[in-house]
């Protein structure tokens, strides 16, 4: 961390560990209450921020003498009143986009689970031996009709719960991801 002007001295860590010591035996009483708008506005605003920088390059306008200036949007405001902008000197747009900028260390949100990035290969082929699975050698052919006498026998997996054959319902491409139900599907849950 850093730190600055009166509270330099804080970036020793037990000077720090000091600093915070009262208030690890202070009793804590957090005042929640809910959201006006409810759980799902609350929702749209945390989503602005999680997968995104600050600002993005196509909403700055102009930079010049009188500062930056960048297209907003006013969520208090509907129409084309909603869409505006705003002249900020320079070290105050500098300052308020730093704001946004995590810590080292920290990640933004982005995949999760056996498709992250960091782990991806790894993920899928321990994945692949767990399920003792072949490693697909080009696109799957489509699924035959079982009840056909002369079709090909069934190869897929049972289901390790019930033991019946296992479905594929779906197969991505090599560098392809999934992709999340469209935003009006998620309403109607």
């Amino acid at each position: 961390m850093a730190f600055f002007g009166e509270i330099a001295s804080l970036r020793r860590r037990e000077a720090f560990a000091a600093h915070l010591a009262p208030l690890r035996r202070k009793n804590w009483f957090v005042y929640a209450k809910p959201p006006f708008a409810g759980p799902q506005a609350v929702l749209a605003y945390l989503a602005r921020y999680t997968h995104r920088v600050a600002i993005a390059n196509s909403r700055l306008i102009a930079l010049d003498e009188r500062g930056v200036t960048f297209r907003y949007k006013d969520y208090r405001r509907n129409g084309q009143a909603r869409y505006r902008t705003m002249t900020l000197a320079a070290d105050e747009f500098i300052r308020r986009f730093l704001l946004h900028v995590l810590p080292k260390g920290f990640h933004r949100i982005r995949h999760y689970g056996l498709l992250a990035s960091p782990g991806c290969k790894a993920n899928i082929a321990h994945a692949r031996e767990l399920m003792a699975a072949p490693i697909p050698e080009g696109a799957p052919a489509a699924a035959q009709d079982t009840a056909d006498p002369g079709a090909a026998p069934d190869h897929r997996p049972p289901c390790p719960c019930c033991g019946g054959r296992m479905m594929i319902i779906e197969v991505f491409g090599r560098s392809g991801a999934p992709r999340g139900p469209p935003s009006g599907a998620a309403s109607r849950i």
